[in-house]
Order: C-alpha cells, then sequence, then structure tokens
C-alpha cells in the first residue's frame, strides 16, 4: 500500500504541534485523498459538526507524524501528547478515538484492529476533585468557630444547614484521625439524614435526637427497602453525628424496623475462569488484574501502589493506608516478577523523557510534599499504574500525573468477563474473593488468609470457608482416609 511509504523522520515531541507544514509531498497527495473519506465516517458516526475539525486534525497530526506500520511509535505519539500540562483528559481521549478510526476505518491498518484503543483512552480518565486519592486535600475544613447558639424560631434553610452539619462532620473526623472513605460516608448519611429531619419531621437534626434517628431508620427499611447492612451503615453514620457534633455521649435508640437480612456469599471465578479473563486484559489493566488476584489487593490498593512499594529482594508488596488506614504485607507473585520488571522498566524510561520534557512529578500528600520537596520527580516514588495525562492537583494546582482511575479498570474487567463468556456477576473485588477462597482450597491456614487479607476478625475470612469447592480448608473427608 503506498501509504505505508516514504515518510518523514519520526520525532514526535518536536512534530506534534498541529500548526507544522507538512513537507513530503506524498503525504499531501495521500491525504487529499484520504480526509474527504475520513470527513464522511464522521458524519456517520453523528460527530458534531463543531468537533469534526478537532477529529481531522488529530488524525492528521497523527498521519504526518507516525510510520503507520509502527505499533510502539504510536504509543509514543501519545506518550508525549499525554506530556502536554495543558491538553485536558477528555481532549486526549478524542485524540485516541479520532487516530482510532483513521488508522482501522480509512488506512485498515492490521494492527489497529487488535489494537487497544479502549484501554489507552482509559488511561487518561482524570481523578475527580473529591476523589478518594485527592479528597481529603482538595476539601479544606475551617477550623470551629465559637458562635453564639442559633436561637429558637423559624428552621434553617435546608441547604445551609445541611453544609453546616457536613462540615461539622469533616472537621470532627478529621480530629480523630478516621479514614477519607469514612468522612465521604459519614457526610453522604448525614446529609441525607439533616435533609429528612427538616423536611418531613420539621426539626433540626439536634431537635430531633433519638426519636428523629429512629424514625429514619425506619423510613430507609419499610419505604427505601434498604439492607441491615446499609440501615447499620446509617446508624453508625448518625450515631457519630450525635456524639462527636452534638456531645450527646449516652442516648438510648428504640429498636428500629430492620433491613433486608439477606446476605449473599461472595462471588468467586475458578482458576479456569480467571486465566480466561485475564487472557482478554491488556496490560497495564492486566497485571493490576494479576496483582489483585495474586495478593489478594483491594483495587484501589492496587492502584495505588508506587514503585517503592515493590520489594523484588524480600519476594514482598508494602501495602499502605488500606481499608481501615491499615498497613501491611503481602507476598510478591514470583511468576509476576519479570512481568513487573519489565513493566517497570518501560515506566522508569517513560519518567525520564518525562522529566526531559520538563514534566515528571507525581502526586504526593502535602505533608509529604513539605518534608521532601523533591521526592514528587524521584522514581520511586512514581505510581506503579501511572495515568496516560497530567492534571492539576484541585485546590493547589500543581501540574503532576497521578494513577489511573478505578473506574477504567472496573471498565476493562467487565468488558474482559463478558469477552470470556463468564455469566457470573464478577467485578475487580471478585480476584480478592478468590484469592481468599483458593488460598483456603489449598490447606493453607486461615488466620494466615486473615493476615494477608488485613481482616481484623477472623469471622469475616471465614465467610470465604463456604463458597470452596471442598469446605473445611480442604481437608479431606474420613471415608477417604479409611
Amino acid at each position: 500500500m503506498s501509504l505505508l511509504l516514504a515518510r518523514s523522520s519520526y520525532s514526535p515531541c518536536k512534530t506534534l504541534s498541529l500548526r507544522k507544514t507538512v513537507c513530503v509531498n506524498l503525504v499531501q497527495d495521500t491525504a487529499t485523498d484520504l480526509f474527504p473519506a475520513y470527513e464522511q465516517l464522521l458524519d456517520q458516526r453523528n460527530i458534531p459538526p463543531k468537533a469534526k475539525s478537532h477529529y481531522s486534525r488529530w488524525a492528521k497530526a497523527w498521519f504526518t507524524t507516525v510510520t503507520p506500520d509502527n505499533p510502539p511509535a504510536t504509543l509514543e505519539f501519545f506518550q508525549c501528547l499525554g506530556r502536554r500540562s495543558s491538553l485536558p483528559a477528555w481532549q486526549f481521549q478524542q485524540a485516541v478515538r479520532a487516530v482510532a478510526w483513521f488508522a482501522r476505518d480509512i488506512l485498515h491498518i492490521p494492527w489497529a484492529e487488535s489494537f487497544d484503543w479502549r484501554g489507552l483512552a482509559d488511561q487518561a480518565k482524570p481523578l475527580e476533585p473529591d476523589h478518594r486519592t485527592l479528597g481529603r486535600e482538595a476539601i479544606r475544613v475551617p477550623p470551629a468557630k465559637s458562635a453564639p447558639a442559633v436561637p429558637a424560631g423559624p428552621l434553617p434553610e435546608t441547604a445551609g444547614e445541611v453544609a453546616r452539619i457536613c462540615e461539622e462532620i469533616r472537621r470532627a473526623i478529621r480530629l480523630g484521625g478516621l479514614s477519607y472513605a469514612t468522612e465521604q460516608t459519614y457526610v453522604h448519611w448525614n446529609a441525607r439524614f439533616t435533609r429528612f429531619c427538616l423536611i418531613r419531621l420539621k426539626q433540626t437534626p439536634q431537635d430531633a435526637g433519638e426519636q428523629g434517628i429512629t424514625d429514619y431508620l425506619n423510613y430507609l427499611a419499610l419505604e427505601r427497602n434498604v439492607s441491615a447492612s446499609t440501615q447499620k451503615q446509617a446508624l453508625n453514620a448518625m450515631v457519630f453525628l450525635a456524639r462527636k457534633v452534638f456531645g450527646q455521649t449516652e442516648f438510648t435508640l428504640e429498636k428500629p424496623a430492620p433491613g433486608h437480612t439477606h446476605r449473599r456469599p461472595p462471588i468467586v471465578l475458578t482458576r479456569e475462569e480467571i486465566q480466561a479473563v485475564l487472557a482478554h486484559l491488556e496490560n497495564p489493566w492486566k497485571l493490576a488484574a494479576q496483582l489483585m488476584y495474586g495478593s489478594g489487593l483491594r483495587l484501589m490498593e492496587a492502584l495505588r501502589l508506587r514503585v517503592k512499594d515493590i520489594d523484588f529482594g524480600q519476594g514482598t508488596i508494602i501495602v499502605n493506608d488500606g481499608k481501615g488506614a491499615k498497613h501491611r504485607v503481602v507476598p510478591l507473585p514470583r511468576a509476576l516478577e519479570s512481568c513487573l520488571k519489565e513493566h517497570l522498566a518501560k515506566e522508569k524510561q517513560k519518567h525520564a523523557d518525562d522529566l526531559a520534557g520538563g514534566c515528571g512529578d507525581v502526586h504526593m500528600p502535602e505533608s509529604l510534599m513539605r518534608k521532601y520537596p523533591n521526592a514528587s520527580r524521584e522514581w520511586p516514588w512514581q505510581f506503579l499504574f501511572p495515568s496516560a495525562t497530567l492534571c492539576p492537583h484541585p485546590r493547589s494546582k500543581r501540574i503532576a500525573r497521578y494513577h489511573v482511575h478505578e473506574f477504567s479498570m472496573q471498565r476493562q474487567f467487565k468488558e474482559a468477563t463478558r469477552k470470556a463468556g463468564i455469566s457470573k456477576p464478577a467485578t475487580c473485588h471478585t480476584l480478592r474473593h478468590s484469592f481468599a477462597t483458593h488460598l483456603l482450597e489449598s490447606g493453607i491456614d486461615i488466620r494466615t488468609v486473615q493476615d494477608l487479607l488485613g481482616h481484623s476478625d477472623v469471622s469475616t475470612t471465614m465467610i470465604y470457608l463456604h463458597v470452596m469447592k471442598r469446605p473445611g480448608a480442604g481437608g479431606p473427608s474420613p471415608l477417604d482416609l479409611s
């Protein structure tokens, strides 16, 4: 095919400018023939007229910069694109779609059919300002003000009272050292409880007191049909509000109507099913899934891993600030060592290119940034699974690279499960369930599994005994021993 012939020398970081003049006559002639067909393709895909010019611009930038029969050059093209701090993530994703359609449907390049365009776009999904990685730093809570008590009278405005209650809860939680996930949950439930009191009970939450909590729990069970665990979660949030914010140290609640108590056993995949799912994943998603299954990691624990957390000498992974702000050490699967080293070598080169391009910073908590001001540019502190683009911190506006978004990993895993033909409602957390179940089936002591999972109570780990192929930690039947 004549398009795969002469091309200008490939230097993407120098030629990414969209205003670059194409000096190769062959490229100009070919583009004249191809881009009218690309315009028609965009019309068929219902691309708005205002966006069509941007799609064509991305396709031309790739076509005039990269040799089409060279997939690594395409990856390098997008890596250079991701280093542009002024480029929003949605534009990066738009560029991926534009190039994918041009390469696959116009040029009909063979490798473009199997290339993971969706996975490349997913790596650029930005973290929201209230994301668990950023929320505690993005949402600031001012010190408590010594304001006089609100006199009796008309009810306060609902939105203003909800905001005030939420701010008080955030302050109490951060002074108590609880996790940000707990903060999100308690703020959510108490915001709903405050609206319930003001709108239904015509009282403030403090005036509603114990009876208001009971009424809201009954409302959840009878009208919202929530489960018992959801009702208990709401109860814990409201008890925290009463004790830590309103100062009601002792109170008694009437027994509320119970929620639905049906607790489903965890979903577990067989070893064959897990291999089938992994076969339909591409890196970095495949490597992240292998770590979750091979080390029993939760999704966010895997995505938040940094280079320094991998210890090849000891054969361990250090999990920092896991659920409940716990730290633990889990085994590094020996079968993944070569893949991990290859992945780290590629990421290290990418980080070196970032530094050469004037970026290379990674997100770190503000307290660590003050203590180690240069650590954000050092290799050990980089995320194991970094995002494809740079984005500003929601509060400080410091440009840095973050880890890939968990929603992207969830979408990739769901698609791989569908392609593998698995009808079970499996999620990324299913890999952790499978890790525990398969260890117990292999005869590993349940206390060891509890320690690897980071469970505070062994009763939490014992639920996996109910989904094993052979109950009793894989022990044989007495009849088989005779």
